[in-house]
């Protein structure tokens, strides 16, 4: 068994590269259609600590998480072009927001029905995976350390955040057809996608300039010097948080605020691909804490999952009769928030061609928000554990 940090962190950052390297290859990247990389850069540290390759109990792994998560984040949000999302206008935000409650509801509800089953202590595995779902893997492990999620608990979160999220996917594309027939049903006011269609012009047609090194290390160290000011200045907030929490949320509003700023405008910083990076490494770390025996629970917190998406989409359909929106909005609204910057686009422009751009807005607008909204719905869900 491996124990020495120097070949630990080797063999952790040669399984990102490695796995990152054949996602994007041509001749391998369709073997990650159904199971994506960030699936594989956690489950193969799982494996090689299962099977005594490396060792599962090292301290390199927490310190990982506590100096490089939070700059991951900052560096993940800093790019965000939030001006943007609030230009798609007030129904597109009311349904977005309306999908976020949804699953936030679904979250508790479920935890509250499921308790029983799978045990008090997934309060935190709940919250973690709302947090991805209304913003990403990104605020999914950030929560998944702020509120001290046991590895037991958060790799059948994992597993139900990969296998729910693309059957879900996979129905919304099914629907595309039916946009008529809702639309009828909803009176929905079709007038609104022209109004989207002039909104989101100017975005849909900006281009990305090539990355300037020089700035993204600049751009790194400043990451690295707020994520250090925000871990010290939380020890100093009300325990009603743990510091670690507030870390998250601090560095949170602190790259939420700088995206609005000069700082933002830097020519192609490389921030958002720098974070990917790190965030993947710590991903890895995270990893190789657990034990596939932990992944028992997973058959039942995916029917778990299935009942948060079926509160989620009711709220959906409510929404949607009440303010007149039409299907694109409720799938797109979805998508933003339980697949998010990735698959969000695709299914926006499957529904509507050319307005791709309204899914990514608005999973940018949820990516922001995720970190908050998994640590609110958490704590919900822990008052219910007694």
């Amino acid at each position: 068994m491996i124990h020495h940090y120097f070949l630990l962190a080797l063999i952790l950052a040669a399984v990102e590269f490695g796995v990152l390297y054949l996602a994007g290859h041509k001749r391998t990247k369709f073997l990650f259609k159904f199971l994506p990389a960030m699936f594989w850069i956690y489950f193969l540290p799982m494996v090689l600590s299962t099977c005594g390759l490396i060792d599962p109990k090292s301290h390199l792994y927490a310190q990982i998480t506590k100096y490089l998560l939070p700059p991951a984040l900052f560096l993940l949000l800093l790019e965000l072009d939030i001006k943007s999302v609030w230009r798609l206008g007030p129904r597109s935000l009311v349904m977005f927001f309306a999908g976020s409650f949804g699953i936030m509801l679904g979250m508790v509800i479920s935890f509250i029905i499921f308790k029983p089953l799978v045990g008090p202590q997934f309060w935190a595995g709940f919250g973690a995976l709302s947090a991805s779902w209304t913003g990403g893997s990104a605020n999914m492990i950030a929560v998944k350390e702020a509120l001290n999620t046991p590895d037991a608990v958060f790799l059948p979160m994992v597993i139900v955040d990969t296998v729910v999220p693309y059957t879900w996917m996979g129905i919304l594309v099914a629907l595309a057809g039916r946009q008529k027939e809702f639309d009828a049903f909803t009176r929905a006011d079709r007038r609104i996608l022209d109004d989207l269609a002039r909104r989101t012009e100017d975005f849909a047609q900006t281009k990305k300039q090539p990355v300037q090194w020089v700035r993204a290390v600049l751009i790194i160290g400043l990451a690295l010097l707020v994520s250090r000011f925000c871990q010290m200045f939380s020890h100093m907030l009300p325990a009603v948080l743990s510091p670690y929490a507030w870390s998250i949320i601090l560095v949170s509003s602190a790259a939420i605020v700088m995206s609005t700023t000069p700082v933002r405008t830097i020519p192609q910083t490389g921030a958002h691909q720098s974070g990917k990076w790190v965030l993947y490494f710590v991903l890895t770390s995270i990893g190789a804490r657990a034990s596939l025996n932990h992944a028992a629970m997973a058959g039942v917190l995916i029917v778990a999952g299935a009942l948060v998406i079926i509160i989620h989409l009711a709220v959906l359909l409510v929404t949607a009769r009440l303010i007149r929106a039409p299907l694109f909005l409720v799938a797109t609204a979805s998508m933003s928030n339980i697949a998010g910057l990735v698959s969000a686009p695709v299914v926006a422009e499957i529904y509507q061609p050319g307005f791709a751009c309204v899914g990514l807005l608005l999973a940018i607008l949820g990516h922001s928000l995720g970190a908050y909204e998994g640590i609110f719905t958490g704590k919900i869900c822990h008052l219910w554990v007694h």
